[in-house]
């Protein structure tokens, strides 16, 4: 397929020229900026390069979350082949072998053609970086006609990078272990969380059944979740 080979040439492309400081947070938000800096597109048919392009943006990494095959199984919003390997995570690691789940969102911010080459453009914002002394900020270089394939291979890179710092922080507070029912501590913690968020009307209920349910513990909980349109 050339779709899937020209995305694997700009994944490869891609380099993260700026690497964060800072591992993505265990127990909380982490706002990543970045600058992707790119030859514009136009520059293959007109052969200047003297020009580049920036785009800057925002990742939000969301608190990674402990999971298990058997609960990923059990989302909403993914496909058949994605269930069918979630199924084969299970069938080899175990329904309840805990992992880590990371959710982004990106905020893409402003886009800007600067008349300087790419190297120029990167030690410029290097220098910037250095001012404002900002240690969650990122430069990535890619391709200007897939630059969200390059961020996403930003956001595979950030995240095998955090991964075991995560899992340290986590196992350190004894969230990693399991309950007698295969539910991990933090997914049990979590649950008594959007129970409080929901009665404040923090939360939607409907969050809070959707994860009730992908645990397959609605059962135990179901008076408990009721009760709370009663108190209405």
């Amino acid at each position: 397929d050339i779709n899937e080979k020209r995305i694997e040439q700009a994944a490869r492309n891609t380099q993260v020229m700026r690497h964060p400081r800072q591992s993505l947070c265990t127990f909380g938000v982490t706002n990543v900026r970045y600058y992707l800096v790119t030859e514009p597109s136009y520059a293959e048919l007109t052969g200047d390069v003297t020009e580049t392009v920036i785009r800057e943006g925002r990742v939000v990494a969301q608190r990674p979350r402990i999971v298990t095959p058997y609960y990923l199984a059990n989302l909403e919003g993914f496909s058949s082949d994605a269930r069918t390997y979630f199924d084969m995570l299970a069938n080899k690691y175990g329904p309840d072998s805990p992992g880590l789940f990371y959710t982004y969102r990106n905020e893409p911010g402003g886009l800007n053609i600067v008349s300087d080459n790419r190297v120029e453009v990167i030690n410029k914002l290097n220098d910037e970086i250095d001012r404002k002394n900002d240690p969650l900020a990122s430069i990535i270089k890619g391709e200007d006609d897939l630059w969200d394939v390059s961020l996403m291979r930003f956001i595979f890179e950030l995240t095998c990078g955090s991964l075991q710092d995560n899992l340290r922080q986590l196992e350190a507070r004894g969230l990693l272990g399991t309950d007698s029912c295969g539910v991990p501590i933090d997914a049990r913690i979590r649950i008594e969380k959007m129970f409080q968020q929901v009665s404040r009307g923090e939360r939607k209920p409907a969050d809070l059944e959707s994860e009730i349910k992908a645990w397959n513990l609605f059962e135990e909980y179901q008076d408990r979740f009721f009760s709370l349109f009663r108190s209405r």
